[in-house]
């Protein structure tokens, strides 16, 4: 059987120096329409929300209202300093954060609120602390913080998702212009249940652990891919040696390290001894720039 490439650090750190080019000039052709939409959206619900609660100084006589909305709910989160996630809440307030459950519950209601009111960020609603009628200039300064915080946050989860969908659409598209055929997702429990050679799956449940892609090598081994995008050399740890290394040695011990070679795509920027250390727990290197590197080692496994 042929080996999955094993880089060297010098050669990591080459690719990864490519990797970090590509982020950045895919960072500067970002159109700025996309959070300016999102900007002007949130500066409504924002607005919506100070309306309906009177600057939220009557926010208790408008409980239900505000949390059984998703939009004017995940407004009243951002008011936090800084703002709470949507599990955070949930935790904290010891509630459910469903319309139909908060309807019907307004103990629950009133805990979110609370826990809100805080949390809230004293240099934006100054006036709530202080028990006053906000000016103008207040009321305006918040509006924009708030709407600003709310859009940043909506374009990095979007951006997120967007590019870790399209490096495994790339994959995918590499993979069938090889010739290999795309089969559906399924749950493997055993090596006999993965896509056979020539034939690959997206996402899908291998063991225990979910995979991005599983191919079926042409020599019989099967190969999990994770599909991986990190936006800062300290994110690197988690996306790949605390995710995909972590699965590779899962893999690794429940299927036979001979069995399987758990691979992962990377794009982004990451720092070098992470790298090293998840090739070094048995994760077999590509990168998202360089795709026909990894379609030419999967069509080598036909040679043995």
């Amino acid at each position: 059987m042929i080996d999955a490439p094993v880089w060297t650090a010098e050669e990591l750190k080459t690719e990864s120096l490519k990797a970090v080019e590509v982020f950045r000039r895919r960072r500067v052709e970002e159109p700025l329409e996309e959070y300016l939409e999102a900007f002007d959206q949130y500066q409504g619900v924002v607005e919506e929300l100070l309306e309906s609660t009177v600057d939220l100084n009557e926010l208790d006589s408008q409980l239900i209202e505000v949390v059984t909305d998703p939009n004017l709910l995940e407004a009243l989160r951002y008011l936090a300093g800084p703002p709470i996630s949507k599990d955070d809440l949930e935790t904290v307030a010891e509630a459910v954060l469903t319309p139909s459950r908060l309807k019907n519950n307004p103990t629950m209601a009133r805990s979110i609120v609370e826990v809100i009111r805080n949390g809230l960020d004293r240099r934006r609603f100054p006036w709530v602390i202080e028990a006053r009628e906000p000016t103008e200039a207040e009321r305006s300064a918040a509006v924009l913080a708030s709407a600003a915080l709310l859009a940043t946050r909506r374009l990095e989860t979007n951006r997120r998702n967007n590019e870790k969908q399209r490096q495994e659409l790339e994959v995918q598209e590499a993979l069938a212009r090889a010739g290999w055929t795309k089969v559906p997702t399924r749950t493997v429990q055993v090596l006999s249940g993965a896509p056979r050679p020539g034939e690959f799956c997206a996402e899908s449940m291998l063991g225990k652990r979910k995979a991005d892609l599983i191919v079926g090598l042409w020599d019989g081994r099967v190969m999990p891919v994770e599909c991986k995008v990190s936006n800062s050399a300290t994110n690197s740890v988690k996306r790949l040696n605390n995710d995909a290394a972590a699965k590779a040695e899962a893999w690794r011990i429940d299927f036979g390290a001979t069995q399987v070679v758990p691979s992962a795509v990377l794009s982004g920027v990451y720092k070098l001894h992470n790298l090293v250390d998840a090739q070094s727990r048995g994760l077999r290197i590509f990168w998202a720039h360089d795709i026909e590197r990894l379609v030419a080692w999967v069509n080598s496994t036909r040679a043995t």
